[in-house]
């Protein structure tokens, strides 16, 4: 009985499942060739928004991006892979010693500044070793990324810094001068009208009245620097703008002489947003200086180009959009590395009698418009500025 109850129970008992296996998941790929495409690497290099130049240890070139060849003011080359870096750098001869004291410097700079001298553009580099699975040196590697604009950026807060101490002094010294320079004109000019029959004291007389206007045109400067620019934006062409600026320039005779003036403006060129009074003052300024700095011999050339766009924009007060290039180059004696630096500082001047204001104001006003303006040596001798202005302003791109 017993046991035919254990085989009924076992009868109706639900046969028992199988339990199977927990599925496996896909093992992660192990690292080793096949998991990174082939030209992964080059591809990645290649497209770094920074610039890139690798060396071997025997010294030539193994990476150059293109990144690299236009902060450097080079043309790029396929054919520079392999050649000593030496032959490659030379017109860059700041950033080759560089690459040549890598492999004997204990410590690496990391994330220092250079200035360099071909372009004037200031870089940020980090210098670094390539070595191997024994951790020798089998090469280094530059990576370096333009920051001219972080620089002018800086020095624009520095000079708005500057300005507002400036202005609350010079605002006040210029209220106190005016008022005693217009006396000492008058009252001279009195004099020299009741003194007519001594050449000596007209000839004295004519030297104050012309020290004191020219008293007081730099205190119009100093006031007209220190105060906030407030633009009249409409839309303007630039070919109309640099005609008017060369008729005003032409207004110096004894400074012009027998300069050439070739203008390359075409006039199909976008109209730009802008204020055409200060713009004129722009360039007015610049032809100024270029005739004043041939000593009346010479030639000077004005071109202007429309750029689409600035990929590398960095900070948000540079917009990346439409911009155009002016140009204001001369074969003059050009200017001195050690002035370059300065010519844009206030009250820097290298002239007898200058305010050293004219190129400060200069900069204020392509600031005012969000541009920049550069200074540079040009090819063959003689000094170039370049003056970049948007379009449309940031407002408006963003509007």
């Amino acid at each position: 009985m017993l046991s035919s109850d254990m085989t009924a129970a076992k009868a109706t008992r639900s046969p028992r499942k199988k339990s199977r296996p927990a599925a496996r998941r896909p093992a992660a790929p192990k690292p080793g060739p096949g998991v990174v495409p082939d030209g992964f690497y080059k591809a990645m290099v290649w497209n770094l928004r920074n610039g890139v130049v690798a060396i071997t240890r025997d010294g030539r070139v193994a990476v150059m991006n293109d990144i690299a060849y236009r902060v450097l003011g080079m043309r790029s080359n396929p054919r520079d892979i392999g050649r000593p870096f030496m032959e490659v750098l030379k017109d860059v001869p700041d950033v080759s010693r560089i690459m040549a004291g890598s492999f004997e410097l204990s410590h690496l700079p990391n994330r220092a500044e250079l200035r360099l001298k071909k372009t004037g553009k200031v870089i940020g580099y980090t210098l670094s070793l390539v070595k191997d699975a024994r951790g020798r040196s089998v090469g280094a590697t530059l990576f370096f990324k333009d920051l001219t604009r972080v620089e002018q950026l800086e020095e624009r807060e520095r000079l708005r810094d500057r300005l507002a101490a400036l202005g609350e002094m010079a605002a006040a010294i210029a209220h106190e001068v005016k008022n005693p320079l217009a006396g000492i004109e008058v009252m001279a000019g009195i004099l020299k009208r009741q003194l007519t029959e001594s050449p000596d004291a007209q000839s004295i007389l004519a030297d104050i009245i012309k020290e004191a206007k020219m008293a007081n045109v730099i205190v119009q400067e100093v006031l007209a620097f220190v105060r906030p620019i407030r633009l009249q934006v409409e839309d303007i062409a630039l070919a109309d703008v640099i005609r008017d600026a060369m008729t005003m320039a032409d207004s110096h005779a004894s400074l012009k002489g027998e300069v050439e003036v070739k203008v390359d403006v075409p006039e199909a060129l976008r109209p730009i947003q802008g204020d055409p009074h200060q713009l004129r003052q722009i360039f007015t300024n610049l032809l100024t200086n270029a005739f004043e700095a041939m000593g009346g011999i010479g030639l000077v050339e004005i071109a202007a180009v429309a750029v689409d766009g600035d990929e590398d924009a960095g900070p948000a007060e540079h917009v990346a959009g439409p911009t155009i290039q002016i140009t204001v180059s001369d074969n003059g004696p050009g200017i001195p590395p050690e002035v370059m630096e300065r010519i844009f500082s206030p009250f820097f001047t290298t002239k007898p009698q200058g305010s050293g204001l004219g190129l400060a104001i200069v900069r204020k006003i392509v600031d005012a418009h969000d541009g920049r303006i550069d200074v540079g040596e040009r090819p063959g001798g003689g000094t170039v500025f370049r003056v970049t202005v948007p379009v449309r302003s940031p407002q408006q791109l963003f509007g």
